[in-house]
C-alpha cells in the first residue's frame, strides 16, 4: 500500500458520529503532515460540519451559463421514433408526418413543423436511457433526479427544490414569487425533507391565467391585513410555546410569502393574459403553461425554476388516431405550438440565452411496427432536449440504430447512455451550482448528496451541449 492510499484510509478512519468523514483535496498529503506534526490539532484542520452545511465533494468548473431553468415533462412518455428520434417506419409511418431532411436530420415536418423551423436553437441528445418502466416512479425520478426507493429517495427533493434554496441568497427584496414554480402539474415532488417555503408553487392556468388574481381592490387590502395582524397576535404565544421544531416558523413564512403576493400587481401581470396571447401559444393548457412561464420570468420577481408537466402521452392504443384529442397527432400540435412559441417569447425578451429548457418524458416507447392494439408500449431508449442557457442550438448528441432501439453512439465524453442523473448534472453546471455539492442536514445524518453518487464521479454534466 503506498503512502498515500494509507494516509486516505486513516483519514476515513476519524471519528464522526453522524456522516462519512470529508476530505477536500486542495491540501497536498505532504502538507497536512507537516501541519499535523507542527502540533496543529485536529480540530482545526478539520472543524466538524454545521446542521445545513452544503460541502462540495470536488472542485468543479461550471458552466454557470442560465440564471432560470423550465423544465417540461412530457408524461406518460412520448413516442421519440415518432418526434424526436424521429425514424421511418415503411408501411406503419403515416404518411402526413412528412418525413423531410432538415439540418441533416430526418424530421416530421407534418407532425412537428414550428419546432422544425427552430432546429437551430435546440439539441437534442437521442442517447438517453430510462432505468425502469414504470410511471409513476420514473416520474418521481426524473424530477429528484435519484432512484426514489434508494438511501434518502423518500425525502430527496425535487431539483426545483434544491435550485430554489441555493439562489435563495440572490433574491432582491423587491422579488415577491417563489422560486420553484409547477405548472400544470398536480403530481409534482415536492421540496422533500427541505422547508416547505423552497417546494413548488402549484399553478393551472384557467382559459385567461390563474382565477384567484382578482379581488376587491377597494377595501380589500385593508380588511386583509387588519385581519392578518390579528392571526398575527392570536398565534403569536403559540408560537413561542410550541414545541413542534421548526413547524411553526415554516408556516409564518408561508404566511408572509402568501401576503406578500396579495395586491402584487405583478402578480396579476404575470398569472394572466388576453385570448390573442393565448392563440400565440395555440390556445391549450400546455401553451397556456409555457406563456405563464414566460410572463413570470419576464417579471423577474424572483421565480428561477419553473416545471412544467403535459401529460397524456402513454399511447399503448391507436397512437396515430386523428379522431381522439389524446393521441399523438394532436396532442404533438399542441406541444408544436406551445414550444415553440415560448422559444421565440423568450427570444424576443432577451431571456433566452440565459433561461435552460430541459424537455424530456420519463421512459420512450417501443420501436418498429405497431403493437396488435395500434400502439407502442414502454421501452428504456428515449431522448431529452436542450435549449437556451448558452446551449449550442442545431446539434444532436449521441445516436441509436436505424430502429432506434439502442444506442450506437453515445456523443459526449462518458462514452455511455445519458442518465436523468447526467441531465441533473446539467442543470446544475448551467446554473453555477456545484454538482458534487453535499447538504448536511438531512433527517438521517447521512449528507444529501446533489446527484448521487458524486464521490465516486459516476455521473456528471453533458458539458458537450456548450461546445
Amino acid at each position: 500500500m503506498s503512502g498515500r492510499d494509507e494516509f486516505e484510509r486513516y483519514l476515513r478512519r476519524w471519528p464522526h458520529p453522524h456522516r462519512p468523514f470529508y476530505w477536500r483535496p486542495t491540501f497536498s498529503r505532504r502538507a497536512l503532515l507537516r501541519l499535523m506534526s507542527g502540533g496543529v490539532s485536529a480540530s482545526l484542520l478539520f472543524p466538524r460540519l454545521e446542521a445545513g452545511e452544503v460541502v462540495p465533494w470536488a472542485e468543479v468548473e461550471t458552466k454557470n451559463t442560465a440564471r432560470n431553468v423550465i423544465f417540461i415533462l412530457l408524461a406518460g412518455a412520448i413516442s421519440q421514433i415518432d418526434t424526436f428520434d424521429f425514424k421511418l417506419v415503411e408501411g406503419v409511418t403515416p404518411r402526413e408526418f412528412q418525413p423531410e431532411p432538415v439540418r441533416n436530420l430526418v424530421w416530421p415536418a407534418g407532425l412537428l413543423p414550428k419546432i422544425g423551423e427552430r432546429l437551430d436553437r435546440i439539441a437534442i441528445v437521442r442517447s438517453m436511457l430510462a432505468w425502469a418502466l414504470q410511471h409513476s416512479g420514473m416520474q418521481t425520478w426524473v424530477q429528484i433526479g435519484r432512484n426514489p426507493s434508494a438511501a434518502l429517495g423518500d425525502i430527496a427533493p425535487n431539483i426545483g427544490s434544491i435550485v430554489a434554496i441555493e439562489k435563495e441568497p440572490e433574491r432582491q427584496p423587491h422579488q415577491v414569487f417563489p422560486g420553484f414554480l409547477a405548472l400544470n402539474a398536480q403530481s409534482a415532488v415536492g421540496p422533500g425533507y427541505l422547508p416547505p417555503a423552497y417546494g413548488p408553487f402549484q399553478v393551472e392556468p384557467s382559459a385567461s391565467g390563474l382565477a384567484s388574481t382578482t379581488h376587491p381592490v377597494a377595501e380589500g387590502a385593508a380588511r386583509f391585513e387588519a385581519r392578518y395582524r390579528l392571526l398575527q397576535a392570536l398565534e403569536a404565544p403559540l408560537r413561542q410555546e410550541a414545541p413542534f421544531g421548526r413547524a411553526p416558523a415554516e408556516f409564518e413564512s408561508y404566511y408572509e410569502a402568501a401576503r406578500r403576493l396579495m395586491y402584487h400587481p405583478a402578480v396579476e401581470a404575470a398569472f394572466s393574459f388576453t385570448a390573442a396571447e393565448s392563440e400565440r401559444f395555440g390556445n391549450s393548457a400546455f401553451g397556456n403553461a409555457c406563456l405563464v412561464a414566460a410572463k413570470v420570468l419576464r417579471a423577474n420577481q424572483g421565480t428561477r425554476y419553473i416545471q412544467i408537466v403535459f401529460s397524456g402521452w402513454d399511447h399503448h392504443q391507436d397512437i396515430y388516431s386523428t379522431a381522439n384529442a389524446g393521441r399523438l397527432p394532436r396532442m404533438a400540435r399542441q406541444l408544436d405550438d406551445g414550444f415553440a412559441a415560448l422559444l421565440d417569447e423568450l427570444a424576443s425578451s432577451g431571456l433566452l440565452e440565459e433561461t435552460l429548457i430541459v424537455m424530456t418524458g420519463e421512459f420512450g416507447r417501443t420501436v418498429g411496427p405497431l403493437s396488435a392494439q395500434n400502439g407502442r408500449d414502454h421501452f428504456l431508449q428515449h431522448f431529452v432536449v436542450f435549449a437556451g442557457g448558452g446551449v449550442k442550438g442545431g446539434k444532436i448528441i449521441g445516436a441509436t440504430d436505424p430502429t432506434g432501439a439502442i444506442t450506437v453512439e453515445p456523443g459526449w465524453s462518458r462514452r455511455r447512455d445519458v442518465r436523468i442523473e447526467d441531465v441533473e448534472a446539467t442543470i446544475y453546471s448551467a446554473l453555477g451550482i456545484n454538482w458534487t455539492n453535499v447538504r448536511y442536514d438531512d433527517p438521517y445524518g447521512r449528507g444529501f448528496e446533489y446527484v448521487p453518487k458524486s464521490k465516486d464521479d459516476v455521473y456528471g454534466p453533458v458539458h458537450e451541449l456548450w461546445s
